[in-house]
């Protein structure tokens, strides 16, 4: 009895609720239709048939296909089946989708399982919007669908559906236009933004250019953007043709997937019917009047191809060159036709020259990692020197340097393989990079003791391994605990941001990996590197009047094998001067990833210069041997 009570309140309350959208004079602006998916452990799939119209649209679901079929559209058509397996999608558990249709610029988004593809892309305004979709007849429970169905915050039902129909009506995009610039109403994702401009221009063989702006005023800030299509795009028949450019503004769509990179609230899209122009001999300019833009922040002309990225926004910068004029200006020439806007690249920046950067990467730490052995080996194998006090902390510092060696060598490989391996991976190179930096300060103490204290024992040395080994471990530990710190680092490429580098590392694009990042390593690097700057300016002061440390030679050897062995090479992180970055840049990885190399050359310096040492020293007895010799024969006679 008191399920058909609750069921009859429902259906008064929907009732009531169609009856109050009736007799109001506001339009839906949106649709977002979210639930979960309950399917099984087969091939999963999308099936979309979207076509223009209002007649409704059904959102179904089954065991492994997930369906969005209608016409509601004013003129995106769209019928395919996508496979969802291919493209890395968990078929584990329930999946979230919502399903997004805003008809002021007919587009429609669907979001499932962390993905947001694209059914249909914005476009310019039409006469006619399908809006003010209402519920219509929900299909029966089955044991695979869609299980609680809601229209934004609003649940329709808990129970496990196999479809969901809306029917909508057409209604003026005039009108909804004007309600939605009087309401300022937030769009999906908390965005705002007014109705698409479109401007038209009709084309004939006499064409001679022309200048499209767009002055608009929205949320009390005030931007422009300039067209100017060049009079190479005259047809080159008497058939005449209609160039369209349509500006939109403050468009979520547009920067999905992108967290590195803020794209400007503008974007234009240039189309001339259903043509595909390329190649262009004059290129078009597109002028973006934005707010002040910091000079750290990298910004490029970018495009977004819909033929060849139609599920997926993928801005590329082929085929347009970046002009920036002042801060708050940023002129785009481009040979082609599609959309059209500027990324600005946040903080960590892009980086430049990324491929002889990595190569330079691979072979020095392929060579530091073999040059630590060898020193692990020398200093084992000799026997006279391996009673040293100095030699434990050689030998943790060049293991140390050679396991780093080997995981940054394998980390552009490891960041494919499948579970948590990257996870793992990266958690073993950060502990390895902060064991590395400690024993490097340890080198700085053990030689602050050695030339300052000079009568006090040193510790021992499994004082220093306790210290070089155990301590790094701490802080990989607590931030592998605390979760999704390690794992996968894309590094955007200046050249192609179409192709970065992945490698394991910390998750450092994100906030909290971002800030254990400067409170684990950069605050030890920092530490090492100044210490180490002191460090080798006390020892300069301490033994400068030497007679050996006269000679020029030796004097740059000996401080720059002191600094390898400090690690304030790592100090060049810090360095970046607009002039000489790429200079820095180059010179940083090299001495870094040669860092075990150079150790090891320090290492056979200093074992030359004893070896040099004692063949004088034994020289020098043998002569004063024979001379006293001598000197007792001829006593005798």
């Amino acid at each position: 009895m008191m399920v058909r009570v609750t069921a009859y309140l429902r259906a008064a309350f929907f009732v009531i609720t169609l009856l109050a959208a009736a007799g109001s004079s506001e339009h839906d602006l949106f649709l977002e239709f979210c639930g979960q998916w309950r399917h099984g452990k087969d091939p999963l799939s999308l099936d979309i048939s979207v076509s223009p119209g209002c007649a409704g649209i059904s959102v179904s679901a089954n065991e492994s296909s997930l369906s969005v079929k209608g016409s509601i559209t004013a003129k995106c058509q769209r019928t395919d089946v996508i496979p969802l397996n291919k493209s890395g999608f968990a078929s584990q558990g329930d999946t979230d989708f919502c399903l997004l249709w805003e008809p002021l610029l007919d587009q429609m988004m669907l979001e499932v399982g962390g993905r947001t593809l694209i059914l249909c892309p914005p476009s310019s305004p039409a006469e006619k919007c399908c809006t003010d979709l209402s519920q219509g007849v929900n299909h029966p429970n089955a044991s695979y669908g869609i299980v609680n169905g809601r229209i934004r915050t609003d649940h329709i039902s808990h129970r496990t559906m196999t479809g969901y129909s809306f029917t909508g009506q057409n209604t003026s995009c005039k009108v909804l236009c004007d309600q939605a610039n009087q309401t300022y109403v937030k769009g999906f994702h908390g965005t705002k933004h007014p109705c698409a401009l479109r401007s038209e221009e009709t084309m004939t063989r006499s064409f001679r250019g022309q200048t499209f702006t767009s002055n608009v005023k929205w949320d009390k800030q005030e931007s422009s953007t300039t067209v100017y299509i060049p009079r190479s795009m005259a047809p080159a028949t008497s058939i005449s043709s209609a160039v369209s450019v349509t500006f939109y503004k403050n468009n979520s769509l547009f920067e999905a997937g992108y967290n590195e990179v803020k794209l400007l609230r503008d974007v234009v899209e240039i189309t001339v019917g259903n043509e595909v122009i390329a190649n262009l001999s004059e290129p078009i300019k597109i002028v973006f009047k934005h707010d002040v833009i910091s000079r750290k922040h990298k910004r490029r002309c970018v495009s977004w191809d819909t033929r060849k990225d139609p599920l997926k926004v993928n801005w590329l910068v082929d085929g347009c060159k970046t002009i920036k004029n002042g801060d708050q200006n940023t002129e785009c020439l481009c040979d082609h036709l599609t959309y059209f806007s500027v990324l600005v690249q946040l903080e960590p920046g892009p980086v430049r020259h990324l491929l002889p950067l990595t190569v330079i990467t691979s072979v020095g730490c392929a060579a530091s990692f073999f040059s630590c052995i060898a020193v692990m080996v020398f200093f084992c194998r000799n026997r006279r020197r391996s009673k040293e006090q100095s030699v434990a902390i050689h030998l943790g510092l060049a293991s140390s340097l050679a396991f780093l060696s080997l995981l940054f060598f394998f980390t552009g490989v490891l960041v494919s393989a499948e579970g948590n391996v990257c996870t793992w991976v990266g958690a073993m190179l950060h502990y390895a990079l902060l064991s590395s930096l400690t024993w490097m300060g340890i080198e700085v103490f053990n030689t602050f003791w050695l030339v300052y204290m000079v009568f006090r024992p040193s510790p021992r040395p499994a004082v220093w391994y306790l210290i070089g080994f155990a301590f790094p471990v701490v802080p990989v530990v607590a931030l592998a605990a605390v979760g999704d710190i390690y794992g996968v680092l894309e590094i955007a490429n200046a050249d192609d941001v179409s192709e970065p580098y992945h490698m394991c590392w910390m998750k450092i694009t994100e906030q909290k990996a971002l800030l254990a990042h400067f409170l684990t390593t950069m605050t030890l690097l920092a530490i090492l590197v100044l210490s180490g700057i002191i460090m080798l300016f006390l020892v300069y002061r301490e033994i400068r009047t030497r007679d050996e440390w006269k000679q020029n030679r030796v004097a740059f050897f000996s401080i720059w094998g002191l600094s390898c062995l400090f690690g304030t090479t790592w100090g060049l992180t810090f360095l970046k001067f607009d002039p000489l970055a790429d200079f820095i840049l180059f010179f940083s990885c090299f001495l870094n990833s040669f860092q075990g190399f150079f150790l090891m050359l320090r290492f056979c310096m200093l074992d030359w210069i004893r070896k040099q040492a004692d063949r004088s020293v034994l020289s020098r007895t043998s002569s004063g041997s024979a001379k006293q010799h001598m000197l007792q024969n001829s006593e005798k006679r």
